[in-house]
């Protein structure tokens, strides 16, 4: 019970962190926001693995680097898809990288419920109804402005559960450190070598500066999530975050949709939710 509250808490953090995240990636460049968000996140995390000084656990948290790896190339890709198009539809996508770790879960000799099997049904089947918008009578239905960007950060979100998993049930405060300073320094290197924008609004660093805290807090409470529970389970429940972020688009943007993306935005989420309840 504990695990699924920790990894609930993990998606409402990371649902705020993604809807200020996308939006401050409309006026500057993805890596421009991060640039100032991770250094924050990095403070943060250094208060937190200091109050809980715990001795080195062993390498197994060494697989929170890789997991750093995967979970900031899709930050940036779920950035990127945030700014191109409509938050509403490009957040249920990125949900439905949950898919992998439930897949690594099958192939690590969990067997999924008939109920799980029609959640994963139902999350693809919804991708795809979400992934494309109408076109005039005379046009073909064409693919949703972001949806690639977000089919991108759904492989590498659904691919950083997996080894984050498996770093958390060393020590989750180390595992987190660890993907947090490997975060932080491939930001680091993006930044010096592209030189993107960066702001000087006081206003403006405040939502980032917060943004690095929601990503943070989201990281430790999944490590501890993932600590305790199944990575199958407790992936598929952090993955929740795009309601949180779908309805502060609806609320602050008031962002409109067609019926049918509606639906098939409903019927992902859905599909997510099946998958975690069997």
């Amino acid at each position: 019970m504990i695990a699924a509250v920790l990894a609930l808490g993990a998606s409402v953090a990371w649902g705020i962190g993604d809807f200020l995240g996308g939006l401050k990636s409309r006026s500057l460049a993805p890596l421009g926001v991060l640039a100032v968000a991770q250094p924050v996140g990095l403070a943060a995390m250094a208060i937190v693995a200091l109050a809980h000084w715990e001795p080195w656990p062993g390498e197994s948290v060494l697989f929170a680097a890789p997991a750093a790896v995967l979970g900031t190339l899709g930050l940036i890709a779920f950035y990127r898809s945030m700014a191109a198009g409509s938050i509403s539809l490009v957040a249920p996508i990125a949900a439905t990288g949950a898919l992998l770790p439930v897949g690594f879960g099958l192939a690590t000799g969990e067997r999924p419920s008939t109920l799980q099997l029609a959640g994963i049904a139902l999350a693809v089947g919804g991708a795809v109804v979400t992934s494309y918008e109408p076109g005039a009578a005379s046009e073909r239905p064409r693919l949703a402005a972001g949806i690639g960007w977000a089919l991108l950060a759904a492989v590498a979100f659904g691919g950083y559960f997996i080894p984050m998993h498996e770093a958390s049930e060393g020590d989750f405060v180390w595992a987190a450190l660890v993907f947090r300073l490997t975060s932080f320094s491939l930001v680091l290197a993006g930044v010096l070598v592209l030189r993107p924008r960066l702001t000087r609004s006081r206003a403006e660093l405040a939502v980032i500066a917060c943004i690095g805290l929601a990503d943070t807090g989201g990281n430790v409470l999944f490590a501890a999530a993932a600590s305790q529970g199944l990575v199958s389970v407790v992936s598929v429940l952090a993955s929740l975050y795009p309601v949180v972020t779908v309805i502060l688009a609806r609320v602050y943007l008031r962002e409109r949709v067609t019926r049918v993306q509606e639906a098939g935005a409903v019927a992902t989420l859905g599909g997510v939710v099946l998958v975690s309840a069997g």
